[in-house]
């Protein structure tokens, strides 16, 4: 579904991304790992237009990315929903409002059908019963959960995640990796995943692509990757405490 073929960017003298060429499978959960800088980010931006390589190229699907124009961009958007570190809603409206209004922007629906819509994708990230309450009186995991649903409720083939379990305590973290997948597996939903949460990784990820240094280190399964016998790999689980057992030869 998602191809990066050469990709590079800079922002003035600063290289951040160096010929990436990775795929996408469609309906996978795919982490993108890598230390703070590598580029992990800037690559998801580019797949909605917020940001346009310097070369390369970038499919969806049969669609070249690549050069399109801002109109163009407007029905990829359509297709993906980004959901950011910091989930933010609006503070002055309840859980449903928060869901509802989009829809109703988006399919140009009363405010009645709308918060119908938005009370289904609700009950499917488990928050029906959250409808009512307000952002102020929301753990940072269930305001995520709630981004989710009105993300969902747009009816996107791909959701982009920056950083989904950074800021949660580790149940929260656990649930959100449990919502992730069942997103992908109940929705058919392309899932890209910016982390560092090497537990997550681990859980849920079908493929995983590592950045280093603006450059694809590694391309491949969780078990693949905590096998390797890589050094910089091997220096990233550490650090993250995360176990590392390469094969024995």
């Amino acid at each position: 579904m998602i191809r990066f073929e050469n990709v590079e960017k800079a922002f003035g003298a600063h290289q951040v991304l160096r010929g990436v060429s990775f795929t996408i499978n469609p309906g996978d959960v795919h982490f993108l790992m890598g230390c703070s800088g590598a580029g992990k980010s800037v690559i998801i931006k580019h797949l909605v237009g917020l940001i346009h390589p310097d070369a390369g190229r970038i499919w969806l699907d049969h669609q070249e990315l690549t050069g399109l124009a801002e109109r163009g961009f407007h029905e990829v958007r359509k297709r993906c929903q980004m959901i950011f570190q910091h989930a933010t809603l609006f503070e002055s409206m309840n859980v449903l409002e928060n869901v509802a209004m989009p829809i109703e922007k988006r399919f140009r629906l009363s405010r009645e059908l709308a918060q119908e819509k938005a009370l289904v994708a609700l009950e499917k990230v488990h928050g029906a019963h959250l409808r009512g309450r307000y952002p102020a009186d929301l753990g940072i995991g269930v305001r995520k959960r709630v981004a989710i649903a009105r993300a969902i409720a747009l009816e996107p083939e791909i959701l982009l995640y920056d950083e989904p379990t950074t800021g949660l305590d580790p149940v929260a973290a656990r649930r959100t990796d449990r919502l992730i997948q069942e997103m992908a597996q109940s929705l058919g939903i392309t899932s890209v995943v910016v982390s560092h949460d090497l537990t997550s990784m681990e859980q849920i990820a079908a493929q995983v692509t590592f950045l280093h240094e603006g450059r694809v280190r590694f391309d491949g399964t969780p078990e693949e990757m905590m096998a390797s016998e890589d050094t910089v790999l091997h220096d990233f689980v550490n650090a993250g405490g995360g176990r590392w057992h390469p094969e024995v030869p």
